[in-house]
């Protein structure tokens, strides 16, 4: 089965001194042996500052073996819902719709989701499987 890499996860790797590296290159290992890794458009934005070239950015993903995969329309409509759902219930609107676009884009495609910040994920997109250091030490 795919799974969507979290943009939390992605910068992980790139910070060998991070805390998370660990946990986030053996579930990277552990994931690909199950499918492809995937990252969308969000996740690309939000990983690339940590790289001072695309080309080298690029590489590095295709070297970990991270595929590139478009979100669908559909995940701009889930995720419109899922936001509106969060505001609702008195959350902010300060950086929250990406996590949105990542959530409904795992959905739509049928990806589990790695991410180190599962709990927005699992409020609004409960039937997301989700890959996180909680469910998977």
């Amino acid at each position: 089965m795919s799974t969507l890499v979290d943009s939390n996860v992605v910068i992980d790797l790139c910070k060998k001194d991070s805390d998370h590296f660990a946990w986030s290159l053996r579930s990277i290992m552990n994931a690909a042996n199950e499918g492809p890794l995937v990252i969308n458009q969000v996740i690309y934005a939000e990983t690339a500052g940590e790289f001072e070239a695309q080309r080298e950015f690029e590489t590095t993903f295709k070297d970990i073996g991270i595929v590139f995969e478009d979100l669908p329309w559909g995940c701009a409509f889930l995720a419109g819902h899922a936001h509106k759902k969060y505001r609702s219930a008195g959350g902010e609107r300060s950086r929250t719709l990406p996590d949105f676009l990542i959530g409904a884009h795992a959905t739509v495609r049928g990806h589990k989701l790695m991410t180190r910040d599962a709990r927005r994920y699992r409020s609004y997109f409960p039937e997301l499987e989700l890959i996180a250091p909680d469910t998977h030490p």
